[in-house]
C-alpha cells in the first residue's frame, strides 16, 4: 500500500486505472412500481450510524439527504456543484470547495493525489452516471466509489458519497429500504470489490421491490 519509504501510493491513480477495466454485471431489474418509494433505508442508515456520537450533524445530514431527494426528484444533472451544496448542509459551512491538498484515509492506508485536472476528471465521471450502456446498480456503484476515491472535499467524503448514492438511485426512482449491507471498506484497486458492490446493490434492488 506505499510509495516510497513511508508513503502511501496515490489510491486515486489506482482507481482511474482500473476503473475502465472492471467487469460490470448486467442486472435484468423490475421496472419501477408506482406510489412514493421508501426513504427509510437511507435514513436510518444515517441515523444508526451517526446518531448516538453526533446528533446535530446527523440532523445536518439527513436535511442534506432530503435536498438530495429533492434534487432527484427534478431530474437535475450530478455536478461537482450539487455536491458541494449538499455538502454545505452536511458540515454546516457557508463555503464548501474542491480539496486542494492531498488526501488520506483509512488511517493514511490510502493516499488520494491532486493534480490541475482532477477536479475535472470527477466531473467527468460524474457524467457518466447517466450513461445508457450500462445498469443502474452498476452506475451508482461507479458513481459512490467515484465519490470515495476522488475524494474531493476535505472533510466528510463517506457522507458525499452515500448522499450521491442515493440521488443516483433516486433520480430513477429507486430508494433502498436496507442500506446497512453496503457498509464495508472499500479499496481503490480492488476491480472485483467495485463490481460486487454493484451485484449486492441490485440485490436490494429488488429486494426493495418485492417487500
Amino acid at each position: 500500500m506505499t510509495s516510497g519509504p513511508g508513503r502511501p501510493k496515490d489510491s486515486l491513480a489506482d482507481w482511474l486505472r482500473i476503473r475502465p477495466e472492471i467487469s460490470w454485471p448486467s442486472w435484468r431489474g423490475a421496472c419501477p412500481v408506482s406510489g412514493a418509494p421508501t426513504r427509510h433505508g437511507f435514513r436510518n442508515f444515517f441515523t444508526a450510524t451517526r446518531d448516538g456520537r453526533d446528533s446535530e450533524g446527523t440532523t445536518r445530514v439527513l436535511t442534506a439527504l432530503d435536498v438530495a431527494f429533492a434534487d432527484a426528484e427534478q431530474g437535475r444533472p450530478l455536478t461537482f456543484a450539487l455536491m458541494a451544496k449538499w455538502q454545505r448542509i452536511v458540515l454546516g459551512h457557508d463555503l464548501v470547495g474542491f480539496r486542494t491538498m492531498p488526501a488520506f484515509a483509512k488511517g493514511g492506508r490510502e493516499r488520494y493525489g491532486l493534480a490541475p485536472d482532477t477536479r475535472a476528471r470527477f466531473e467527468r465521471c460524474l457524467s457518466e452516471s447517466t450513461q445508457p450502456d450500462l445498469s443502474l446498480p452498476s452506475r451508482a456503484a461507479r458513481t459512490y466509489l467515484d465519490t470515495l476515491f476522488f475524494h474531493p472535499f476535505e472533510d466528510g467524503n463517506a457522507r458525499a458519497a452515500m448522499l450521491t448514492l442515493a440521488f443516483v438511485l433516486a433520480r430513477e426512482g429507486v430508494l433502498l429500504g436496507q442500506v446497512h449491507p453496503l457498509q464495508t471498506t472499500r479499496w481503490a484497486d480492488d476491480a472485483e470489490g467495485a463490481a460486487d458492490l454493484a451485484v449486492l446493490l441490485g440485490i436490494l434492488i429488488t429486494a426493495g421491490r418485492q417487500s
